[in-house]
């Protein structure tokens, strides 16, 4: 199973939806389990700011409840930057999301 870890190594993103894709294929998700190392708050929610390369502009996501299974879309393919926040934790990794 194809995984990213964050920089500080407090979260992982298990990709399910391998390879991610954007725009979002009709018939499947970009399925992401958010698995955090660090203690979490229950209900907390997972926000993500995410950047593409190149790009000021961020992209906002939530999961709520907090790390846990998610299906997470973002608007272009490329190489994107997400910054992750939870439970008063951060961490950070990068994902890429390819054309159908």
């Amino acid at each position: 199973m194809p995984y990213v870890v964050g920089d500080r190594g407090d979260i992982a993103a298990v990709v399910f939806g391998d390879p991610l894709l954007a725009p979002p294929d009709e018939n499947r998700g970009n399925k992401i389990l958010w698995v955090s190392r660090v203690p979490q708050e229950a209900g907390d929610p997972l926000k993500i700011e995410a950047y593409l390369d190149g790009s000021g502009t961020p992209v906002l996501r939530e999961v709520p409840g907090g790390p846990g299974p998610s299906g997470i879309d973002l608007p272009k393919a490329g190489c994107w930057h997400l910054t992750l926040r939870w439970s008063g934790h951060v961490d950070t990794l990068n994902l890429r999301y390819v054309s159908p």
